[in-house]
């Protein structure tokens, strides 16, 4: 138990459970003992702590070995009365003492972290009584005169302040969008109302997002109650949506939705109302704790990792003087934030619902909360909310490059939010190739009807691009179909032609629109956005295909090599062995040697004699041109002389397939949102930029296309910079075994 440093760190989870728990367990553990520190893990929460023996134990490098994969927390959680007592938190403080623990990583709920705080609080004072009684001696009690804790926030409502999401958020989405997508090809069959009723007593993100993700009609969210005629309101939009061509309609109810008035509206009132209005079968969905369940997304593996190591971080250089913070995420970074200042503002967005200072309460939640608000409301409502001009704007929509889940999430939210503005919105059928052959058709409303969670790209799109001789052609289609504006929904190809059409503007007066690209490649390598649609979805399925690969492999002594996508950026590689946990990654950024090679080998040699049964290896599929996925396996192959055997996987194109994750239907919905904003004001300016959209930092930044070339690598066809090559050592670090560290 005694560490070069001295030190030992306790980990708990309380409250509910949440997926990703594990991960953020995982990651405490391993960065401690990286750091030659002890770490005990308190099962079952407060009671634990309360309890004391054998619900503190020490844990080591193996202790949480393959575990990300799995739901809730393999530590336990339990609600504690007697915690909310001094004599129970004085229980606490002692059996913490008898491992020699001061330090906390909390992993809960506002609750929890409440009473972390309150514990904090009154440690002189249990530790003097602790004295007084005798159990402690005072040698004891000067070594631990303070305890020092770092918060995470676990809730599948996403309902903390200071932090983006919250573990198990993204994961709980994922099982709500499941359900919905589901539900909506029934319904459909039908032509049936559901009412879908979700988590959030306080929060409406669950709701809001999976309706959004989801393409359902309506939704109810505390934080902003429908006005007084809701219920007739709700019918007409429905009556609209089946007029324009929908077969089904889906509401959307979060637990805690309310009327202005604060009366609650349940999901069977709703259904009341729409079955007795519009005299359809109307069903009834309580997904209930379903939400908790399963396994974790790929996002909350790799957040809960990365907050999990900035937490030891954080604990270990905190002063007994220290503010106490909450790590989480913010604009993409990990970041930390007064902890008790997050669970006030917490706190006051309940306060303000209660009050019904609804506006106040949207206010509290964020700008982005209640721009994705605005935006579903605009995209649900059939007719266009505003007057269509005389002489409509005319908007084309088309994809260039390579296939990308969440291409026809975003072409649907681009018409529907171009129609609400009054445009019309026209749809390039097989990219530019068709843009030259002229397959160009108007769209409404009811044409985009379930695209949303849709894998593919309906509107089609292939990786040629116009030669210089097919420009002229190019120019004569834009005059001839009268296009105002263009939105390239695509990856790198459909931003070189972007480029080409604006440095061409003074020999073809007709590509003096305005023209906007929105990022979609699985690759991630696009400039100006930290992440393109499809990357999540490409890393889930790459982590879907590794936890089965472990499961299939953990019975033999065994070796893999996987192969992903990703061309010259290691973006998914990277990523997915965060994920999933692997023990060495191959990135094209860093390259592979020889040396690189004999050392992996001796690595793992070392750890099979050493006991270990399975080695995982993730190799981008450009990572070094002679050093395939075929020589390396034979290479550890050869070299193990039998110790372990070596299998290849190469994932393919089913890192391109499937229905977009909930993450990229958001950001698709969202960005499409500001392409559309931006063709319109340029419309309205009587200007023509051309210009890149993306999100840096979690903030929609838009950038010229003429300066494009000043921010990429256009030998490698990536970003000068990559964000999340600053997390290698993270990847490094929990892939190490404790023995190693340095």
């Amino acid at each position: 138990m005694v560490s070069n440093l001295s030190i030992s760190i306790g980990v708990l989870t309380s409250g509910g459970d949440a997926q990703g728990m594990n991960a953020a367990v995982r990651a405490v553990v391993r960065s401690a003992l990286n750091l030659g520190v002890a770490v005990h893990a308190i099962f079952e929460g407060y009671q634990g702590m309360v309890d004391g023996g054998d619900r503190i134990r020490s844990l080591s490098w193996d202790d949480v070995g393959s575990i990300l994969h799995r739901g809730g927390t393999i530590i336990g959680t339990a609600r504690c009365p007697v915690f909310r007592e001094r004599e129970g938190r004085l229980a606490a403080a002692r059996n913490l003492l008898r491992h020699g623990i001061d330090r906390l990583v909390v992993i809960g709920g506002d609750g929890s972290l409440t009473g972390a705080n309150l514990f904090r609080q009154e440690w002189a004072s249990l530790v003097a009584e602790l004295v007084e009684r005798g159990d402690i001696d005072e040698l004891t009690a000067q070594r631990h005169s303070a305890l020092m804790i770092t918060g995470l926030v676990g809730s599948i409502d996403n309902d903390m302040v200071g932090t983006d999401m919250t573990i198990g958020a993204d994961s709980a989405l994922h099982r709500i969008v499941e359900a919905i997508d589901a539900i909506t090809s029934t319904a459909a069959s039908h032509q049936r109302t559901f009412v879908v009723e979700v988590m959030g007593r306080h929060c409406g993100y669950l709701a809001l997002m999976s309706a959004i993700a989801g393409g359902a009609d309506y939704v109810l969210i505390p934080e902003s109650p429908p006005s007084e005629n809701w219920e007739q309101e709700m019918c007409d939009l429905l009556r609209n949506g089946r007029a324009a061509g929908r077969r089904d309609s889906i509401v959307v109810v979060a637990e805690g939705a309310c009327d202005n008035a604060g009366g609650p509206i349940s999901s069977d009132r709703v259904r009341q109302v729409l079955q007795d209005r519009l005299g359809e079968d109307t069903r009834v969905t309580i997904l209930g704790h379903v939400q908790r369940g399963g396994t974790p997304s790929a996002f909350d593996r790799c957040m809960s990792t990365l907050v999990g190591h900035a937490a030891v971080q954080e604990l270990l250089s905190a002063t007994p003087t220290s503010e106490p913070q909450m790590v989480g995420m913010r604009y993409n970074r990990v970041r930390q934030a007064p902890l008790m200042q997050c669970v006030e503002q917490t706190h006051a967005v309940a306060r303000k619902i209660a009050e019904h200072d609804y506006a106040k309460a949207m206010e509290l939640r964020g700008s982005s909360f209640t721009e994705m608000f605005q935006t579903f409301k605009a995209m649900a409502g059939a007719p266009p909310s505003v007057i269509p001009p005389a002489r409509p704007r005319r908007l084309a929509v088309l994809h260039g490059g390579g296939l990308a889940p969440g291409m026809n999430t975003a072409a649907r939210a681009a018409v529907r939010l171009g129609l609400d503005r009054g445009h019309t919105m026209l749809g390039v059928r097989g990219s530019f190739e068709g843009l030259l052959a002229g397959r160009i058709e108007e769209l409404s409303w009811g044409d985009v009807e379930g695209w949303a969670a849709m894998g593919g790209a309906e509107l089609g799109t292939t990786r040629q691009a116009p030669t210089v001789e097919q420009l002229y052609t190019v120019a004569r289609a834009l005059e001839t179909y009268r296009i105002d504006g263009l939105l390239i929904i695509g990856g790198w190809l459909a931003y070189r032609v972007a480029h080409n059409l604006y440095s061409e503007r003074e020999r073809y007066p007709a590509f003096k629109i305005p023209i906007i690209c929105l990022p979609a490649s699985i690759d991630n390598n696009l400039p100006g956005s930290e992440l393109s649609i499809g990357a999540d979805t490409a890393l889930n399925a790459i982590v879907e295909a590794l936890d089965r690969i472990k499961q299939s492999a953990i019975a033999a002594r065994r070796c893999f090599v996987v192969e992903v996508m990703g061309r010259h950026c290691g973006y998914l590689a990277l990523m997915s062995g965060l994920a999933s946990g692997a023990e060495r990654i191959y990135l094209p950024e860093e390259g592979v040697s020889l040396k690189d090679l004999q050392a992996d080998v001796e690595r793992m040699i070392e750890g099979f004699h050493g006991g270990r049964r399975f080695y995982l290896t993730i190799r981008n599929e450009r990572a070094n041109a002679q050093y395939t996925t075929d020589f390396m396996c034979r290479l550890f192959e050869e070299e193990g002389h039998g110790l372990f055997d070596v299998r290849q996987a190469i994932l393919g194109h089913v890192q391109q397939g499937g229905n977009p994750s909930p993450f990229d239907r958001v950001l698709a919905t969202r960005l499409a949102a500001h392409c559309i904003d931006f063709l319109t004001r340029e419309l309205e300016r009587g200007s023509a930029a051309g210009a890149y959209i993306g999100l840096v930092e979690g903030k929609v930044m838009i950038s010229p296309i003429n300066r494009m070339h000043d921010v990429v690598d256009l030998e490698h066809r990536r970003p000068t910079e990559q964000w999340w090559m600053d997390l290698r050592p993270v990847m490094l670090g929990m892939a190490r075994p404790a023995a190693d560290a340095v």
